[in-house]
C-alpha cells in the first residue's frame, strides 16, 4: 500500500502548471521548427518566426507563453492500492496546486475563471476550481495529466451526433474551415468518437494529451482506423490552405489525434476540440516518495529564429496617423508600431457601449485612436507588463460598428479574423483591422516600453491600459475597403495547394 503526502500532490501540480506557462512540449517545438522550414508562405512563415521565437524567450524568462494562462484541466488516474496522508480531498489539494501556482510572486499567471458564468462573471482571483476527471485504475501510484487550455482555441471545440453511415472526415473537413483562425494555428486538432455526447468531448481533450508523431504514422502506415482517420485529415485539413493564423500557408494543423469508445448502434457521437500554439501539458507519478517535479528540457533543442525587416515594411506612428494614411494599408502589409494606443476586450467593450447607449461619455476618448483587443499577464520584477498577445478579435464583432460610428476609433488590433458584422462596419467607416500572432505574447510584450490603466480598473485584466509601444508587429488583416487576408490568403494558398499537388508537410 502506497501512501500519497498532501503536501507532495499539491507540489506536484503548482510546478508542473509553472512549468508549462513558459515550457512548450519539445515535440510541438520540433514539429512546428520542421513546418516553419518548409512553409512558402512569407505572411505564415513570419507568423511561426515570432511563435518559435516567443517560445524561446519564454523558456528563457519563465514567463507565460500566452497571456491566456488557460483553464486547467486535471486527468487523475488513482491506483486501488495507494491511501492518502492528507487533511484536504483531493479536489482541493490540485485546487490548492493551481491556486499557488497561478499567484506565484516570481511568475504571476493570468486568472481567468469567472464564476457565476451567465451572471455576475465574478473573477475567481487565482484561476481555480480546475476542472477535474477521475479514474480508479490498478496499481499503487497516482498518474496525472495537467493541462491549460487557452479560451480561443476552447471556444472552436465542436460537437455532432452523425448518423451511423455519416463521414467523420467529411464533417471535420467541413467544420475547420467555419473555426476561423481563432485557435491559433498551426496546432493539433483532438477528435473524439463514439459513446455519448459528453464521452466523445471528453476524448477529444484527452488525446490532445497524446505526444506529435504524425510523420512517424506515416512512414509505418496504419494499423486501425483511428490511424487511417489521422492520416486522412492531416492531409484534408492541410490542403485546405488555412495556414499560420489563418493568413494562407502550407501548415495548419501539425498533428491530428482520434480516440474512440463503444458506441450505441443508432449514434456516432463525435467531438473536434482543437489545440493552440500554446499547446501546454504535462504528465507525473507519485508514487509515494515525494513530489513528482517536472526536468527542464535544454534550451539548445530550441531552434535559433531571427525575424529581419523587410524593405515593405511599414512603420506607423500611433501619435500622428491619419485616416488618409491608413487607407493606402492593403490586406497581408507588415507594420510596425510606435506610439500610444488603448486596450479593451470583451467587458470593457460591453461597459463602453452601455456608457454610450445612456447618452453618456466615455471615461477616455477613443477619437482618432487603435484599440488592442488584450487581457495582459500582471508584470513581474521590473516588466512595464506581463505577456500580452491578442485576443481572439471576432467577439468583439457586435460592438464594432457602434465602437467606429459613435467614438471615431480609427482602428483595432487584436487575433484571427473578423466577421462579415465587423468587416462592413470597418468598410463603411474607412477604418483598419490589423492582426498580431497569436502564441507570441511574451515577444509582443517587449515592444510595449509604458502601460498605464485609464479606465475601468475594477475589470482587472479587461481594465482599458494605454500601452506605449515601439516597433510592435502587426499584420493588415482587414483594410479600409473591407478587403480581408483572412479571406483571400487561405483561397490563394488552397488554389495553390491543389495546383502544385502539394501534400501535407
Amino acid at each position: 500500500m502506497t501512501t500519497i503526502r498532501q503536501q507532495d500532490l499539491i507540489e506536484s501540480v503548482f510546478d508542473a502548471l509553472q512549468y508549462i506557462s513558459y515550457y512548450h512540449p519539445l515535440d510541438f517545438i520540433q514539429a512546428l521548427n520542421a513546418a516553419y522550414e518548409k512553409e512558402e508562405s512569407p505572411a505564415a512563415k513570419d507568423a511561426m518566426a515570432q511563435i518559435l521565437i516567443n517560445s524561446r524567450m519564454c523558456a528563457e524568462g519563465h514567463r507565460p507563453i500566452c497571456q491566456d494562462t488557460g483553464i486547467v484541466t486535471v486527468f487523475v488516474r488513482v491506483g486501488m492500492d495507494i491511501q492518502w496522508d492528507a487533511e484536504m480531498n483531493v479536489t482541493d489539494m490540485i485546487n490548492e496546486g493551481v491556486r499557488q501556482a497561478y499567484t506565484h510572486p516570481d511568475n504571476v499567471l493570468r486568472a481567468s475563471i469567472l464564476a457565476d458564468p451567465d451572471g455576475a462573471r465574478k473573477n475567481t482571483g487565482d484561476n481555480t476550481p480546475a476542472v477535474i476527471h477521475y479514474e480508479i485504475v490498478e496499481g499503487n501510484t497516482v498518474e496525472i495529466d495537467v493541462a491549460a487550455k487557452g479560451g480561443g482555441s476552447e471556444a472552436k471545440s465542436k460537437f455532432t451526433m452523425l448518423n451511423p453511415s455519416d463521414s467523420v472526415v467529411d464533417w471535420v473537413v467541413d467544420m475547420v474551415p467555419k473555426m476561423g483562425a481563432g485557435w491559433c494555428p498551426p496546432g493539433m486538432l483532438g477528435i473524439g468518437i463514439g459513446g455519448t455526447a459528453e464521452k466523445a468531448m471528453l476524448l477529444a481533450k484527452e488525446v490532445l494529451l497524446d505526444p506529435i508523431d504524425i510523420q512517424d504514422l506515416r512512414e509505418r502506415g496504419a494499423s486501425n482506423r483511428a490511424d487511417e482517420l489521422r492520416l486522412e485529415l492531416y492531409e484534408k485539413v492541410n490542403q485546405l490552405g488555412i495556414g499560420a493564423q489563418g493568413l494562407g500557408g502550407l501548415t495548419t494543423v501539425l498533428d491530428v489525434k482520434v480516440k474512440d469508445f463503444p458506441s450505441h448502434a443508432a449514434n456516432k457521437a463525435v467531438a473536434l476540440i482543437p489545440n493552440c500554439a500554446a499547446t501546454r501539458h504535462a504528465h507525473f507519478v507519485l508514487d509515494g516518495t515525494g513530489p513528482a517535479l517536472q526536468t527542464p528540457p535544454s534550451l539548445e533543442d530550441w531552434p535559433e529564429i531571427s525575424r529581419s525587416e523587410s524593405d515593405s515594411t511599414i512603420r506607423v506612428n500611433l501619435d500622428t496617423i491619419t485616416p488618409e494614411e491608413a487607407a493606402i494599408w492593403k490586406p497581408g502589409d507588415s507594420l510596425l508600431l510606435s506610439g500610444k494606443m488603448l486596450t479593451g476586450r470583451d467587458a470593457a467593450h460591453k461597459k463602453m457601449i452601455d456608457i454610450l447607449n445612456s447618452g453618456n461619455e466615455l471615461p477616455v476618448s477613443m477619437k482618432g485612436r487603435f484599440i488592442y483587443y488584450v487581457g495582459p499577464v500582471d508584470p513581474v520584477r521590473d516588466e512595464v507588463v506581463g505577456p500580452a498577445g491578442p485576443t481572439t478579435a471576432t467577439r468583439m464583432d457586435k460592438f464594432t460598428r457602434d465602437m467606429l460610428e459613435k467614438t471615431g476609433l480609427m482602428g483595432m488590433i487584436g487575433k484571427a479574423e473578423r466577421g462579415q458584422l465587423a468587416i462592413d462596419a470597418i468598410r463603411d467607416n474607412k477604418a483598419v483591422y490589423l492582426m498580431a500572432v497569436g502564441g507570441s505574447a511574451y515577444l509582443v510584450s517587449k515592444a510595449i516600453i509604458g502601460a498605464e490603466v485609464v479606465a475601468f480598473p475594477e475589470l482587472g485584466m479587461e481594465a482599458i491600459y494605454e500601452f506605449e509601444v515601439k516597433d510592435m508587429p502587426v499584420t493588415v488583416a482587414v483594410d479600409s475597403l473591407g478587403d480581408s487576408v483572412h479571406r483571400s490568403g487561405p483561397a490563394f494558398w488552397k488554389e495553390k495547394i491543389e495546383v502544385l499537388n502539394i501534400s501535407a508537410i
